[in-house]
């Protein structure tokens, strides 16, 4: 897919891996309207690399449709959305309250559904349209201290993959982006209350990139149409690891949790 021209919306683009999708997509010569919470989005303001900034609470279908409409009033039909918002929190799930669940999978999964449901109806129509949806490593192998990031992220996958399977004949293409480690503020020690296992098992797991590496990949990898783009190219030998010898993954995943502990 060329990106000349194409409308795209990037959410969590306040910074991190959204910030750096912004820049990576106009810099491939996309129109994009960039959507976080208001005052996570200043740093955007300030700058020069969307066409439209606005505020947006993933979790409110409302909101997210009146976006939506501004956005094509003001650039043109979204063709590529970027369901990149996303939020890491909860440890154990018999320490982790209900409220924080329903966080993480408003953000993490439901926000997917919702804008799904609302970009559908006009892509099928127009016979094209892009879901990309952030995900992570954990979404295909797990996430150690962290039972609603597993959880979450696996979600995304799997939601990803089924718009692949039900849609893609219609020309709805669908990407899911799977890193590990990534040098955002998400990756501090105990961000949004995951923990230190949970944070020293993805620093454990291989090299930290950069945000502006993801983005890149993310780039590529909607260029060329993938589903699984893998900015830390290992994710697949585990991937593959996992489905040949389930037992054997589990047993090293353990051994990996005891070190760290």
């Amino acid at each position: 897919m060329e990106l000349t021209d194409r409308v795209a919306v990037v959410t969590g683009a306040g910074g991190g891996i959204g910030r750096a999708l912004v820049a990576a997509l106009r810099g491939a010569g996309a129109r994009v309207a960039a959507t976080d919470r208001d005052g996570a989005l200043d740093a955007v303001r300030d700058g020069t690399d969307a066409d439209l900034v606005r505020p947006l609470d993933v979790t409110d279908a409302d909101a997210t449709a009146a976006m939506l409409a501004e956005v094509e009033g003001a650039l043109g039909p979204v063709e590529l959305f970027f369901a990149n918002a996303g939020v890491a929190a909860g440890t154990d799930p018999v320490e982790t309250t209900d409220d924080v669940w329903d966080t993480v999978l408003d953000v993490n999964v439901r926000a997917h559904i919702t804008a799904a449901r609302l970009l559908l109806p006009g892509w099928l129509e127009r016979g094209e349209g892009y879901f990309v949806a952030t995900a992570s490593a954990a979404g295909l192998l797990t996430q150690i201290g962290s039972a609603p990031y597993a959880v979450s992220k696996h979600a995304a996958v799997a939601f990803a993959e089924w718009l692949s399977v039900t849609y893609g004949a219609r020309g709805v293409r669908v990407s899911t982006v799977c890193p590990m480690g990534v040098a955002t503020p998400m990756l501090e020690i105990d961000p949004g209350g995951m923990g230190s296992r949970a944070t020293g098992a993805v620093r454990a797991a291989g090299e930290v990139l950069t945000p502006e590496a993801v983005a890149d990949a993310v780039v590529e990898g909607v260029r060329r149409e993938e589903f699984l783009v893998l900015p830390h190219p290992e994710v697949l030998t585990f991937f593959r690891r996992k489905a040949g010898d389930y037992e054997r993954w589990l047993a090293g995943m353990r051994r990996l949790q005891d070190t760290l502990d």
